[in-house]
């Protein structure tokens, strides 16, 4: 046989080993950036301090305590899933290092491994490197945010289940299940999974794992639920909704004021009960919403999974009592697995994603001061960084629904013969 055939795909394999080296590079280069802002973090429009001060002084801190067997009961910065003691205790076992500088590292491997998962799959068949590209470039708008959080460990448990659930969905939904036991959010990747055999074995496979490691964190450790007390006794954070609307009030006479309560920085004074009464109604309504949109889905694609899983995030954030600039890395994780698909409904989503994390990290650390004193520069990044997060949600529910609901009049007929599955309709 000639080989002229053969010489588009061996230029489609340099071209795509050349976006790999790029996609590489472009790591190491922006990582490195974001080391140095992490050491040089108590520089003013850095924050003084204030990001790097979790990991070494809290984070640091409960492991002592977890270290012994037992949560931090009794200190109301404790809000977190029993599986986040396994996250925090980890640092403790990298020989050579400080737990700090531990902990670092470990969130650079993580972000490390998003990168090679969504750059593996955006090789294959109906994917696309724009994922991997999108959370390369897109993670450091949050400057040096994500090396001092365990968020990025999270996400790379959902981002790995998401990849995984088409062809592995039992694996899929025991890594949603790992993540969840730490932060309860990736349990919200199953939200997509096509009905019928796909959706039991990811949903069983979830449900046990979280039972089975739960159990085991129970056994190991003392007053496993003891987070739950604090994370109901959480206010209205001042860069939620309710806080943005809380905070324009005080320029129209409202005489409530902020303080240090749980860990944040929160509403205090009259009608604040009402606005996080509001806030869990609107969670509610969301949850509701999501419940229609599966009960009334009749088609699914490779990148339904990943394109429902950020709508449902996206709408649990904007009605959360509590929008902290770590929140936008969970987005980034999501929006870099739906670019991963060459089907996903997401594009104009994940741009605004991309435009609110780079205004939240504007707001924190460098000028969180005039967002927690109220002022009209810290109203107005506020105003933009949620408007961008509403706007978000609204538009990811539309396409997710138009993608997913289809008429019987508008779908083409099946072949003659052709049976599809349960639950699906011929693609438009």
């Amino acid at each position: 046989m000639s080989p002229v055939p053969r010489a588009p795909r061996a230029l489609a394999r340099t071209s795509a080993g050349s976006r790999l080296l790029a996609l590489a590079a472009a790591w190491v280069l922006t990582r490195a950036v974001m080391l140095w802002l992490l050491a040089h973090n108590t520089l003013r429009p850095l924050g003084r301090g204030a990001v790097a001060r979790e990991v070494w002084l809290l984070y640091q801190d409960w492991s002592q305590v977890l270290a012994h067997g037992a949560f931090p009961a009794h200190d109301t910065l404790w809000q977190y899933p029993p599986g986040a003691a396994l996250v925090l205790l980890s640092p403790v076992l990298v020989p050579g290092l400080t737990y700090f500088q531990a902990f670092v590292a470990l969130a650079l491997a993580a972000d490390a491994v998003i990168a090679l998962a969504l750059a593996r799959a955006g090789t294959r068949d109906g994917r696309s490197l724009r994922g991997a590209a999108y959370w390369v470039l897109g993670l450091p708008l949050l400057q040096h945010i994500p090396l001092a959080r365990y968020d990025v460990q999270v996400t790379a448990c959902a981002v790995l289940a998401l990849l995984a659930l088409p062809r592995r969905p039992r694996t899929g939904g025991s890594l949603a299940a790992l993540g969840a036991l730490a932060k309860v959010w990736p349990v919200l990747v199953l939200l997509g999974t096509a009905r019928g055999r796909a959706t039991r074995s990811a949903w069983t496979a979830a449900a046990l794992t979280a039972a089975a490691g739960g159990g085991m964190l129970a056994l190991l450790f003392r007053n496993p639920l003891s987070f739950a007390r604090q994370q109901g006794g959480r206010g209205v954070q001042i860069e939620s909704f309710g806080g943005t609307v809380l905070a324009l009030a005080t320029h129209a006479g409202w005489p409530g004021s902020v303080h240090y309560r749980y860990g944040s920085l929160e509403f205090t004074g009259p009608h604040v009960q009402t606005v996080a009464h509001l806030a869990l109604a609107l969670s509610a309504a969301a949850f509701a919403l999501l419940v229609w949109w599966r009960l009334r889905a009749r088609r699914w694609t490779p990148a339904t999974p990943c394109d429902a899983a950020l709508t449902a995030v996206l709408l649990f954030t904007v009605t959360s009592r509590v929008i902290s600039p770590q929140y936008m890395i969970w987005l980034l994780g999501l929006a870099a697995v739906c670019l991963a698909s060459r089907h996903t409904s997401q594009r104009p989503v994940a741009v605004l994603v991309a435009l609110a994390s780079l205004v939240s990290a504007i707001a924190y650390p460098g000028l969180y001061g005039q967002v927690a004193g109220c002022t009209w520069v810290g109203c107005a990044l506020m105003l933009a960084r949620n408007g961008l997060l509403a706007a978000a949600a609204v538009i990811s529910f539309a396409r997710l629904r138009r993608a997913t609901h289809l008429e019987v009049s508008d779908a083409q007929p099946a072949p003659a013969g052709h049976r599809l599955p349960h639950g699906t309709m011929s693609p438009s």
